[in-house]
């Protein structure tokens, strides 16, 4: 089963849900956090993150964008002249709708010689870039990749996403889901909010048959 649809964050829910302390460290996302800790090694001063949905990348660029006082952009809105300056984190980057915005970005950045974090489901160089100018520059960018998570990673985030709804969901009941859920952040988290809109429109507690109706519906969803 492929990872489902993933379900935006309202704006105040994404400010809490990303920040820093929330985030879990584990070995997937090491490499990552070391390139992240240092942007004065980038070459080029730039770096791109890339990764599965999630991942993790959104949840780094946040963080690393308040560390740095850089400005947050979302890369499938990227239109027109943008002129920015000072140090930029864009998330999406790969979903450009104009090439030409993204270029204009990264040129003023490194004129400016300011740091730029990108993030995007493949490799920079791998993005589908027709714009000459830009494919050379994201081919020139090192990219950092979120890896797979393991179980443990994987337990901690569901656990951590349930409670941020203040869900309570037994630890068997966790176990079932999670066996049979994508192995991905993406699904935990829209799982998640299922049981959340399930749990409230039952008016009980996760059992295993509403999560099993969640799995179900998930299972559907997907295959349309």
């Amino acid at each position: 089963m492929d990872a489902p649809r993933q379900l935006a964050l309202p704006f105040a829910d994404a400010a809490a849900h990303y920040r820093a302390e929330n985030f879990l460290r584990a070995p997937s996302n090491e490499a990552a956090r070391r390139w992240l800790a240092a942007p004065a090694d980038w070459p080029l001063r730039r770096l791109a993150l890339s990764g599965e949905a999630g991942a993790g990348k959104t949840h780094l660029l946040h963080g690393w964008a308040e560390r740095h006082g850089a400005t947050l952009l979302d890369g499938s809105a990227l239109r027109g002249l943008m002129r920015r300056s000072g140090p930029l984190a864009i998330d999406d980057a790969d979903l450009a709708p104009e090439p030409e915005t993204l270029l204009h970005l990264l040129n003023d950045a490194a004129a400016g010689e300011a740091p730029v974090l990108l993030a995007g489901r493949l490799a920079a160089a791998r993005w589908p870039v027709r714009l000459a100018d830009l494919r050379s520059r994201l081919r020139a960018t090192v990219s950092v990749e979120l890896e797979q998570p393991d179980d443990a990673l994987l337990r901690a985030l569901f656990a951590q996403l349930l409670a941020e709804r203040q869900l309570v969901v037994s630890h068997a009941v966790q176990e079932w889901l999670l066996c049979r859920l994508p192995r991905n952040g993406a699904a935990l988290r829209e799982a998640a909010c299922r049981l959340d809109h399930a749990a409230l429109a039952a008016g009980h507690a996760v059992d295993y048959r509403l999560a099993a109706a969640i799995v179900d519906r998930l299972a559907v969803d997907d295959m349309n």
